[in-house]
């Protein structure tokens, strides 16, 4: 059996790791408009980003896909 893992850029990272890594990358207005979310454009925060994108799977698969987007554009 072959480990899928060890392809997933997503293996071993944290939402809070991807939150500061797009934080440092982009900032927070820059995430804000790339992803259309209140918790990126009013008062955002990692703290505030975490409860809200553990709670909406749609918002988190934009910003783990930004994510990744970011690591590919670096390789």
């Amino acid at each position: 059996m072959e480990n899928t893992q060890s392809n997933n850029p997503l293996h071993g990272v944290t939402l809070e790791m991807i939150l500061n890594h797009l934080v440092k990358e982009y900032g927070w207005e820059e995430m804000g408009e790339r992803i259309n979310i209140k918790c990126f454009q009013n008062d955002p925060s990692i703290k505030s980003s975490l409860t809200f994108l553990r709670k909406t799977p749609w918002a988190r698969e934009k910003v783990e896909r930004m994510y990744v987007n970011s690591i590919l554009r670096r390789q």
